[in-house]
């Protein structure tokens, strides 16, 4: 028998083809065989585990159901009605609701059959129901006593469903592949000595079974195995860095605070620093007057003054004779840094430039000929920064805010613009992590946390409002406005379906309306799939006092500073992980009035879901929010940790993973300290899998 090779295009795969192929490639950037092997299930359907009606609790819920259909029938006017079918079993009845495929759906699930379905479930103001259910014909003649106990569920998406590619059709063409590939062409990348020790099944084995397992141990050792294999490479990768940094890397000297620095501190701040914002700027100057590159992580809460800091650092630059930029994720939070600078900056001879990618002409030419010529000693930008117009005199320092949201190839081209010696680095995240594993993620840098919050900032009042009492809030939201004041509301964004989001988006917006009737309220609309001119115009719309309400989903988790803005209200709050929640509280409490966070839930929730929603309303410091994020290891994540300085993990999760983190970078250090170059023959695997730069593989996120 014939086998493919790893690198065998995927079109040549049977059930594949060119249509399909270039749809796998598009969306999900598999490449060939091996790549689709590598795109493991995110969760495991339980096939012999039937819930009852009854024993639905709680919102965001998974559960499968034997079920009856008893009628179906649209609900609504017009365009975009969604389809209803009543299901019943012995204990109760439910709601099935489809906003698509809907003349399948009438074909395939029909009145007076029976149904094995599995969905998650949402709480509305019709009760419970099921948006979109798996569901296949129940026929207990048909049951195989061999079947496989746990079914893998793949991430697909529309365009690929349409072309029979859905989580069934990924998981055809994945048994295809192991079918007619040999699986002794994975090579393996861990030392004997360490699956040993750490007790890891081999790469081999742990392939064949994240895909087919038998029973739960199987699949928790197969995922134990990729996730220390990612989480070791991933700290074989910066500790390496770290290491080759200090024996080679020089940096530039600012011994000076410098004339900039001296007068700004003096005569233009506008507040007296915390103790904690001195204590940083001490840190950051410590390491760029010693002669080596800097590159340190800046960790502080929202609010909690990290962008004052980041300028005083930049006129440091400045008064050593050096330019500085700082890069933004987004085009709103890049204007609004350099409105703010322009404004602190004022009446110092020192001048500043903005690079997106809506400066054009006359703006755009002197700020690309001021910042060659030197002219111009800061620029504030986007990802414009790294175009390769853009050419510094004398680049000494690069701020990154934000830095989870930019790639690595994206820094690397910033810091290849300057002269001579790399520039000097400081990233800075809003993101509250506990110190030890910041010291972990972000092991190649040295971390800097401001910890304390300016004085006279009052505290966010945070309070969880179920769905039944939102005549409540409606009646609070009006109080506000009438005051003068501006709303944020927010919606989660749900994995499986972009449409659904927006589905969930504009009914609630709809709703909306008939409490804040137009003209007399104005409302503002903001999500992922509004074109970014679009979107900024909501934001800039809102930002001025256009608007009294924002709708958005989580675009404006980083974004505009709007210090009206005193109330923050969260749909389905129970959805977001803690340091989520925390990031979107903080779009608040930032003028002089009292702000406040309301956490709409459904009316039960579960035990998990209920213990975020009470440290929320406990505490407003995001580091004990981290921690208990960490204790809790809950549906969220620590917003941007998924993403490292190095590179992005796709089947691990720092919070979820930290023993497994922990034990990898021990194991990294241990081994590098005794063989830093992994010469040693029974590190040759190691060597090979630091030295594995992104493969292509399409790794998915694994639950």
């Amino acid at each position: 028998m014939s086998f493919l090779k790893p690198d065998s295009a995927i079109e040549y795969l049977k059930g594949v083809g060119p249509q399909r192929g270039a749809l796998l490639r598009k969306q999900l950037n598999i490449q060939d065989v091996q790549g689709l092997l590598f795109y493991f299930p995110f969760r495991y359907i339980d096939k012999t585990q039937i819930h009852q009606i009854k024993d639905i609790e709680f919102d965001g819920q998974w559960v499968q159901l034997r079920v009856q259909a008893v009628r179906m029938g649209d609900r609504g006017q017009g365009r975009g009605k969604p389809l209803v079918a009543a299901v019943k079993d012995a204990t109760g009845t439910l709601e099935l609701v489809w906003f698509r495929s809907q003349k399948w759906v009438e074909d395939h699930f029909l009145a007076g059959k029976t149904y094995q379905i599995y969905g998650k479930v949402q709480k509305s103001a019709y009760g419970f129901s099921i948006s979109h259910p798996e569901f296949e014909e129940y026929d207990p003649t048909q049951i195989k006593p061999n079947a496989a106990r746990f079914e893998p569920v793949y991430s697909s998406g529309e365009a690929l469903a349409a072309a029979g590619l859905d989580s069934k059709g990924i998981k055809r063409i994945v048994e295809s592949a192991f079918a007619s590939f040999d699986l002794q062409a994975v090579e393996e990348n861990l030392p004997e000595y360490v699956r040993t020790k750490f007790k890891l099944l081999g790469r081999q084995e742990s392939l064949r079974l994240i895909h087919f397992p038998t029973h739960q141990d199987q699949i928790r050792k197969a995922q134990e195995r990729f996730r220390f294999e990612e989480l070791l490479s991933f700290q074989l990768k910066i500790i390496s860095a770290k290491i080759q940094r200090h024996l080679v890397g020089g940096g530039f000297k600012f011994q000076l605070l410098g004339e900039l620095f001296d007068q700004f501190y003096q005569e233009k701040l506008p507040f007296q620093l915390t103790e904690a914002q001195k204590r940083v700027i001490r840190e950051i100057h410590h390491d760029l007057k010693s002669g080596k590159q800097m590159n340190r992580l800046l960790q502080g809460d929202v609010g909690s003054g990290k962008t004052i800091v980041a300028l005083m650092i930049m006129l440091i630059a400045a008064g050593n004779g050096f330019q500085a930029c700082i890069m933004a994720p987004t085009e709103v939070l890049a204007n609004q840094h350099f409105k703010s600078f322009k404004d602190l900056l004022d009446g110092l001879s020192i001048r500043i430039c903005l690079l997106t990618s809506t400066v054009k002409g006359k703006d755009r030419r002197e700020a690309l000929e001021g910042l060659e010529s030197g002219q111009i000693a800061f620029a504030i930008g986007t990802h414009a920064l790294i175009e390769d117009k853009v050419k510094f005199n004398n680049l000494g320092l690069v701020v990154i805010d934000e830095q989870h949201r930019f790639g690595v190839a994206q820094r690397s081209k910033l810091w290849a613009k300057s002269k001579d010696l790399p520039p000097h680095i400081l990233v800075m995240t809003a993101t509250p992590i506990p110190r030890t594993l910041a010291m972990t993620i972000y092991g190649d840098l040295e971390v800097s946390v401001i910890d304390e919050l300016p004085p006279n900032r009052k505290e966010i009042y945070t309070r969880q409002i179920k769905d039944i009492h939102r005549s409540e809030l409606i009646r609070f939201m009006r109080e506000e406005i009438a005051k003068g004041r501006q709303i944020y509301i927010v919606y989660p964004l749900i994995e499986e379906s972009e449409k659904v989001d927006l589905e969930n988006l504009q009914m609630g917006y709809e709703k909306l309306l008939t409490f804040f009737p137009l003209p007399q309220y104005r409302i503002s609309v903001v999500h992922g799939k509004l074109k970014p001119a679009d979107k900024d115009m909501e934001m800039r719309r809102f930002a001025e006092g256009r608007s009294h309400i924002m709708v958005a989903t989580t675009v404006i988790e980083v974004g505009v500073n709007v210090p009206n803005a005193s109330v923050m209200v969260i749909e389905n709050a129970e959805r977001f992980g803690l340091s989520q929640l925390h990031q979107l509280r903080g779009r608040v409490g930032r003028g002089a009035e009292q702000s406040y966070c309301i956490l709409m839930t459904a009316d039960r929730l579960g035990v998990e879901s209920k213990a975020r929603m009470d440290i929320m309303c406990q505490t407003n410091d995001g580091f004990k929010i981290a921690e208990e994020d960490l204790r809790l290891r809950g549906p969220g994540d620590l917003s941007g940790t998924r993403q490292s300085g190095l590179v992005e993990l796709k089947v691990s999760d720092v919070v979820r993973d930290n023993h497994i983190l922990i034990a990898a970078r021990k194991l990294a250090e241990a081994v590098l300290e005794r063989d830093p170059l992994l010469s040693h023959p029974a590190n040759q695997l190691l060597r090979k899998l630091l030295s594995t730069e992104e493969d292509g593989l399409s790794w998915n996120k694994i639950s």
